[in-house]
């Protein structure tokens, strides 16, 4: 199979089983990209991921180019693109006329409060794989402790003050300049 085809699929897959947007689908991509395909290790991904947050639009697409793009060069970007918004792009032809005629349907409701905890499960567990290869860099704890203290401050602004998610960003890469080991 070639490596633009073996793209289109991966994404494609993230795409069709990412419930609830772009951030659910990074475990997916995860799983595609570096325990499934070893197109990335672990650190990489994390880099990409870190650095797709500091540009505009939907961290999946993002993902899907860098990844098809390293692996495949343009055409490998395209398919990435293609196969991680195809799905969503049909699904949403297909389904958005019979959710809208049976929203309130009890079956649909509670089909979505069952799927709503998993996305939560799954974001948690990108924090939880996350965490140690961005805040546990330098030899010894309170070499880390920029980062945490970055972490932390990030945190606080967003759930106290409603700071927006960009200038967290910003603001973070200009601390990681002057304080990170």
């Amino acid at each position: 199979m070639s490596d633009v085809w073996e793209v289109f699929v991966s994404f494609a897959r993230a795409g069709l089983f990412g419930f609830g947007g772009g951030p659910s689908m990074i475990p997916l991509i995860q799983a595609e990209v570096v325990e499934l395909r070893g197109w990335l290790s672990r650190d990489a991904f994390l880099d990409a991921f870190a650095f797709g947050n500091a540009l505009p639009g939907p961290i999946a697409t993002k993902l899907a180019g860098y990844v098809g793009y390293q692996v495949a060069g343009v055409a490998g970007a395209i398919a990435g693109l293609l196969g991680v918004t195809a799905p969503t792009i049909v699904a949403m032809i297909a389904l958005a006329s019979a959710y809208t005629r049976h929203r309130d349907h009890e079956l649909v409701r509670r089909f979505l409060a069952g799927v709503r905890p998993v996305v939560v499960a799954l974001l948690a567990l990108v924090v939880w794989d996350f965490a140690p290869a961005a805040l546990l860099v330098a030899p010894t704890w309170w070499g880390n402790l920029p980062l945490v203290a970055i972490a932390l401050a990030a945190t606080l602004a967003s759930l106290r003050h409603d700071v927006h998610p960009a200038l967290l960003i910003v603001v973070g890469g200009v601390l990681g300049l002057l304080v990170a080991p």
